[in-house]
């Protein structure tokens, strides 16, 4: 099937611009799709934009743009501001620190897959207490680097006027948090599912 597009024209300050938005997956484009796009083109962060259509304020990102009655060739009009460079420089700072972040989940993920394969018995019971400690220690090894990361993030000195900033960075130390208390639940299952092959090696030992 075919992906429907609609090109919109969104004027900012004395300039247009011509946004093509398409379906993603099936589903209409959202107010949100077009505030990114917008970001790309203008330079203004979405939660800047003001977006304004036949006079009414576009505040729902997660509704569709033809609930506002939006459609091909249609125009409208944004307000906003650039952020300045020096918050610019702190984002870019911030969005590195996310790459480190998502590469460590990766690794996190790599183990907790793992965990489960050895839990579904895909190793041999004698095998497996070595497999679960080398599991063990790459938990260890996420976790020491999500709260390296943390540190990163706590030590960064965001000032007020950084509205985008400050809350890239309170979701960013919430994310953190959270793979940490995965973590936490993954090194329990390694340490539940040794304590249960120890327990049925002495059981067999008897």
């Amino acid at each position: 099937m075919e992906e429907k597009t609609i090109t919109v024209t969104v004027a900012y300050g004395s300039t247009k611009h011509s946004i093509a938005l398409s379906e993603q997956d099936g589903n209409e484009p959202k107010v949100k799709d077009l505030a990114d796009a917008l970001t790309q083109v203008t330079g203004v962060p979405a939660p800047s934009q003001k977006l304004i259509f036949k006079g009414k304020s576009l505040k729902d990102m997660e509704e569709s743009l033809s609930s506002f009655g939006i459609k091909q060739g249609c125009k409208l009009m944004m307000i906003g501001k650039r952020n300045s460079p020096e918050e610019e420089a702190e984002l870019k700072k911030l969005k590195d620190i996310e790459k480190s972040v998502e590469q460590t989940a990766k690794k996190l993920e790599k183990v907790d897959g793992e965990l489960t394969g050895l839990k579904n018995g895909f190793l041999a019971k004698d095998l497996q207490a070595e497999a679960l400690g080398k599991l063990d220690h790459r938990v260890k090894v996420a976790s020491e680097q999500f709260m390296k990361i943390l540190e990163q993030i706590d030590s960064m000195i965001v000032p007020e006027t950084f509205s985008d900033c400050k809350m890239k960075k309170k979701g960013l130390v919430k994310t953190v948090q959270d793979f940490l208390a995965q973590c936490d639940k993954i090194e329990a299952g390694i340490s539940d599912h040794l304590a249960k092959i120890q327990s049925k090696n002495l059981a067999l030992a008897e």
